[in-house]
């Protein structure tokens, strides 16, 4: 017995002479270590006990591949008979034609033999699968059948009550037996019949699979014939039926098949090894992206070396799925393997890649032989390597000869065009005489292209720079690729080209950079406030009268040194990220590189949501436009109140601008602040409204001389103020606006309800752990720097009044803004009350800082629309009143701010 691998593995044992089916997973020993990684002492130890219990069941990637095809196909089915009448109508009356030519005696036969087998195969599956011991498949079939009876109730209630009229003459026709009622648009009984045998997996069995199709088409056709149903109706049924069959196999998850230790011995005889035991291999921290690698087994033999074992089953090679789906969407110009394939697809791959990697001299691997086990898991056997991986080398014992054989391995590749896509730490091994060795191929590719070569070294680069160091790195890649393809892959040095491990890596160093810049800074401050205090102890010792008079004076150098002691702490604390020292130590090389990032995304998570929430609010709107008549809407416009709206519009800039410079205690120039908040008129188009003047204005005090620190504080406690003053506001408006109808003072139900709402929320978050330490990590976060600084604020009340006034005077513009837009389209009959308009801003203003779409496009318009509506002001005057406010509040600002941005860009402001 081979006393090799990995510590903390389950075992699994048998004896040559074992049949599959004989080898119980009951009988288990313990699992062997191997001498490189744990101390001499635990090989004598020996731990009796069952490999790890897999999950009873399992949520299939594929099943809710499926279930988004069906109800994208249901969506797609509606659209053709709600839009295309004429041709649904055509093709119903096509296929009516063909049927009636079908004589009367087939279909009597065919009506009756399917009305009887339609309820028997049913049951003789459900008998059969019993009899084998399956009943959990006949459960997931039962409840698919009942969701699906009651889609299908919900389906028929909707036709009939609220669809369209041509998705009615689509789905239903006039009932053969009854003149004044129609047929049903969706078969009760045939749904659920569908559902129930794709739940079961009746269609995965040939034979089954053939009577269930005859079954159907027979029901199908008689249906049809006899005037029952619609083509439409038949294909709806079936798609219902499906959709409900895999939406339920996915949310209750589908049996687990996946092959035990045992079922590895067993195939592990079937191609003429002699195994003893196999232990299992515990999963390496950090895998999670790669996580369809497969589970890992150390086998040894009766009559050979040991044997590495890999088991790839349909549910381990599933895992990553949408991320990878994800990677190749948002990836531009990389060759991403599919998002899920078949096993004989992922096993002829890695035999492929581990083929190809020692052929051009690399050192990997050497696959042995590879099986089936069963119809969901395959195996591929490699010679056993012991050996460490690089995450599991101490530093100290990484030398600069260990470095340089990683680089001849990836040289290797290279020199072949073989790209091992993730050369993080676990995916290098180094064996007992030091030499290293590339495993986990499976991800690689075969003819890479430059842009994927290229990755991979900037991921080694990352990699071991992590571990040693980027000067170091840096110079063993150069040593043993030279200097130019190493200067080539520093475009591709950016997180989005590395792995997923390495990534959060690099994002909890950054952290901890962070933190060490607060701390050095915190120290900082309170060093130099401490010498303040001890030097005005001294002072006060003294001559008083001299101190009263050098008071000011004093104050502002003090306020100087204090400033200049946490710069000059910060400088000093400040650190470079891993990525920035490798640029530069590869510059230092090739001073001429390239260094501008690869444009690697072809679209962003923002990007497409953005594009979505603005397809929504764009069809909201034309749907609201399409009954207005723009034309006669112009001539009867009221110019002069479109004209005070623009004045409003103006003035809203000069309240921003006070807004913001009442919670900034430093002198900073106030006309240059109101081209500033122009400015950001630009920016909210190119950014969501909450985030792009944030960062506008943080820049932009910033560069008017305000410490970093201080200028995001400042803006904050702008912001923090302007959250607290619009819900005032809204809780104020929205009082008035429900007695405004009524003699009395008492809130309307509204009030109630969003109060009640509010504190239903907050008690929420307080009794839920996690939300509660989420709440109040980012609120501590955000009065962290926030408090102190509305401290400042309060010392000089001129600024306070300044900031509060700014903040009123910029609803009461936007609010009087929204007014002279309804009133230039309105009548009297029409005006409404301001507390009206201003609930309705604020609410529409509210969401359109939530929407991450620029400016809260698509969601203002859709919120302040409804909103009008809903308070009594028609549609017609709604729609134009709304338009006319976010043109004079969102878009033709865009151009003086575009201006005004290029030209505070210049001035350096920006």
């Amino acid at each position: 017995m081979h006393p090799d691998k990995a510590e903390g593995a389950s075992v699994a044992s048998a004896r040559p002479e074992d049949t599959a089916e004989e080898a119980a997973p009951t009988k288990q020993e313990q699992p062997l270590h191997d001498p490189d990684c744990v101390d001499a002492d635990a090989h004598a130890e020996r731990v009796d006990g069952d490999e790890p219990l897999l999950p009873a069941r399992v949520h299939r990637p594929s099943d809710l591949m499926r279930l988004l095809a069906g109800v994208l196909a249901i969506v797609v089915l509606l659209a053709i008979a709600a839009f295309a009448h004429a041709t649904t109508t055509g093709f119903a009356q096509d296929i009516n034609k063909g049927t009636e030519q079908a004589p009367d005696l087939l279909t009597k036969f065919a009506g009756f033999a399917s009305s009887i087998a339609i309820l028997l195969v049913p049951v003789a599956f459900a008998i059969e699968r019993l009899i084998k011991r399956d009943g959990l498949r006949i459960a997931d079939g039962v409840l698919a059948a009942v969701l699906a009876h009651g889609v299908t109730l919900a389906t028929d209630l909707w036709v009939a009550k609220a669809a369209p009229q041509s998705i009615q003459d689509a789905l239903t026709k006039v009932s053969p037996s009854d003149i004044h009622a129609l047929t049903d648009p969706v078969h009760g009984y045939l749904a659920p019949v569908i559902a129930y045998m794709t739940a079961v997996g009746m269609s995965r069995r040939p034979r089954w699979r053939v009577v269930l199709w005859v079954v159907l088409l027979l029901d199908a056709f008689t249906m049809l014939v006899t005037g029952y149903t619609t083509p439409f109706s038949i294909i709806l049924t079936i798609l219902i039926g499906w959709t409900v069959a895999y939406g339920t196999l996915y949310a209750v998850g589908s049996p687990n098949v996946r092959p035990t230790g045992q079922t590895l011995l067993a195939g592990l005889r079937h191609v003429g090894f002699h195994p003893v035991n196999a232990s299992r291999e515990e999963a390496h921290e950090g895998t999670t992206e790669n996580g369809d690698r497969g589970r890992r087994y150390f086998v040894t033999l009766e009559d050979g070396a040991p044997l590495d074992v890999t088991v790839v089953d349909r549910e381990q090679q599933a895992q990553g799925f949408f991320y990878r789906v994800w990677r190749r969407l948002t990836l531009r110009g990389i060759t991403q393997r599919r998002s899920l394939q078949s096993l004989r697809q992922a096993l002829e791959q890695e035999a492929l890649l581990a083929y190809a990697a020692i052929s051009a001299g690399a050192n990997a691997p050497k696959l042995i032989a590879t099986s089936e086990l069963g119809p969901d898991a395959v195996m591929l056997v490699y010679e056993h390597i012991g050996g460490r991986s690089l995450d599991a080398i101490p530093d100290d014992e990484i030398t600069d000869a260990l470095l340089r054989d990683t680089w001849h391995q990836v040289q290797a590749l290279q020199s072949r065009r073989i790209a091992h896509r993730r050369l993080a730490g676990d995916a290098i091994l180094v064996d007992r005489s030091g030499t290293v060795i590339l495993t986990d191929l499976r991800g690689g590719e075969i003819a890479a292209g430059d842009l994927v070569l290229r990755m991979d070294i900037a991921q080694m680069l990352t990699t071991l720079g992590l571990r040693v160091g980027a000067e170091r790195a840096v110079a063993s890649a150069v040593d043993v690729l030279g200097p130019d393809p190493v200067a080539d892959c520093l475009p591709l040095l950016q997180p989005i080209a590395l792995t997923r491990s390495t990534r959060a890596t690099l994002r909890r160093l950054g952290r901890e950079r962070a933190q060490r810049e607060r701390e050095a800074v915190l120290e900082a401050s309170g060093k130099a406030k401490q010498a303040r205090l001890e030097e005005s102890t001294a002072q006060a010792e003294g001559d008083a009268k001299k101190t009263v008079r050098a008071g000011k004076k004093s104050e502002k150098a003090e306020k100087k040194s204090e400033k200049r002691a946490i710069d000059e702490a910060l400088d000093e604390a400040r650190e470079e990220d891993l990525l920035t020292q490798i640029r530069h130590q590869v510059l230092r090389i090739r001073p001429q590189a390239p260094v501008e990032p690869a444009r690697l995304e072809r679209i962003r998570a923002r990007t497409l949501v953005s594009f979505i929430a603005g397809a929504i609010g764009a069809y909201f709107l034309l749907s609201q436009l399409t009954h207005i008549d723009f034309g006669s809407l112009v001539d009867e416009a009221e110019w002069g109140w479109v004209g005070l709206a623009v004045v409003f519009s103006a003035l809203s800039y000069v309240a921003a601008a006070m807004s913001l410079l009442g919670f900034v205690p430093e002198r900073v120039p106030f006309m240059r602040t109101v081209a500033a908040q122009v400015a950001g008129s630009f920016v909210k188009i190119v950014a969501p409204a909450a985030v792009g003047g944030v960062a506008l204005n943080t820049r932009f005090l910033q560069r008017a001389g305000v410490r970093p620190g201080l200028a995001v504080a400042s803006v904050g406690a702008s912001q923090l103020f302007g959250m607290c003053s619009h819900i005032l506001l809204l809780l104020t408006f929205g009082y008035l606006t429900g007695t405004e109808k009524t003699p009395s003072l008492s809130p309307s139900r509204t009030v109630i309800a969003g109060l009640l709402t509010v504190a239903v929320l907050v008690l929420v978050v307080t009794s839920i752990p996690f939300l509660r330490k989420f709440v109040v990590t980012r609120v501590r976060s955000l009065f962290a720097g926030v408090v102190p600084r509305m401290l400042d604020v309060l010392q000089r009340p001129r600024k306070l009044i300044t900031g509060i006034g700014g903040m009123l005077l910029l609803t009461a513009c936007f609010v009087m803004c929204l007014d002279a837009s309804i009133r230039a389209f309105g009548n009297e009959s029409t005006s409404l009350s301001l507390a009206s308009v201003a609930v309705v801003f604020l609410a529409g203003n509210a969401l359109g800082s939530a929407a991450p779409t620029p400016g809260g496009v698509g969601a203002v318009e859709a919120t302040l629309t409804v909103g009008l509506i809903a308070i009594g002001l028609p549609k017609e005057v709604a729609a134009p009143a709304v338009l006319l406010y976010r043109l004079l509040t969102l878009w033709l600002p865009v151009l003086p701010g575009w201006l005004f941005f290029n030209h505070l860009s210049r001035k350096g402001a920006l």
